[in-house]
């Protein structure tokens, strides 16, 4: 399977690291730690060193309850960032929902979308099907981050999610994306209980039904703090554990923020013929 982006045709024969950049200073886990450019492009130079396939960089918090940033605020915070990245050589996403941010960001030679709102706001499926080739990550969410932890009730989760990104990617397909160009992301913590997370990963497979490359972002989510009992900046070794998981249950991009451990791990999975 490929993933077809603006500048690259992603080879998902081996499970790819994408490495997280926050360029905000509210993320749960990284919050203002990157949120200068000189600072998010050492950081980008950093993951790449440890072994990351592709960068994505963002300029809004998505955790619970967070507020979304004018799109002036966000063009100000990624824009420096992604006008250094894209000389890196290697595949760029932006994180973001905002149509002006992803047409900025598609014009500078970004590229991958990658939308926890699955261009569902005015303008952003536009703003994607408009060029030849970027590819796109489609996420599930009910509501927005400050209203989707009470937007939590399925009668079965992971069939519930399977056939929604299978709706909203015939939806994008029908708007001229390709369905090359076009991942999606069950969105782990994103409206859903830890029961609920649990059970996307445990039944994941049912998900690669979709025919579709498959994005997954456990990284140091509050789900695995509450089954460790450990802080954000304590949960690399159970982050890393999912992220395999993930990857043995058919998953092709895995979206972490401990790089390093994430690539060592998979060099022994590998190896091991797992």
């Amino acid at each position: 399977m490929f993933w077809q982006t603006t500048r690259f045709r992603i080879d998902l024969g081996r499970p790819q690291v994408m490495g997280i950049v926050n360029v905000t200073p509210d993320s749960f886990s990284d919050g203002g730690r990157h949120d200068e450019a000189h600072a998010a492009l050492a950081h980008c130079e950093r993951l790449l060193a440890e072994g990351a396939d592709i960068l994505d960089i963002g300029g809004e918090s998505t955790r619970p309850g967070s507020r979304s940033p004018a799109p002036g605020e966000e063009l100000a915070r990624v824009l420096p960032v992604l006008r250094g990245a894209v000389t890196l050589g290697v595949p760029v996403s932006v994180d973001t929902s905002a149509p002006e941010v992803m047409r900025a960001a598609l014009d500078l030679g970004v590229d991958i979308v990658n939308d926890v709102r699955a261009l569902q706001r005015p303008g952003a499926l536009a703003a994607v099907a408009a060029h030849p080739a970027a590819g796109v990550c489609l996420m599930h969410m009910r509501g927005e981050p400050d209203t989707m932890q009470q937007l939590t009730g399925y009668d079965d989760v992971v069939a519930e999610v399977l056939a929604w990104l299978r709706q909203r990617r015939d939806e994008v397909h029908a708007a001229g994306i390709t369905r090359d160009r076009i991942a999606v992301d069950p969105g782990i913590g994103f409206a859903k209980t830890p029961e609920d997370n649990w059970a996307l990963l445990r039944r994941q497979s049912e998900l690669l039904a979709l025919q579709a490359p498959l994005l997954l972002g456990w990284s140091r989510k509050g789900t695995l703090g509450l089954l460790t009992g450990r802080p954000v900046h304590e949960r690399q070794s159970a982050s890393v554990a999912a992220a395999l998981a993930c990857v043995q249950r058919g998953g092709h991009v895995v979206r972490v923020h401990d790089v390093a451990a994430t690539v060592d791990a998979l060099k022994v999975w590998r190896a091991a013929g797992l």
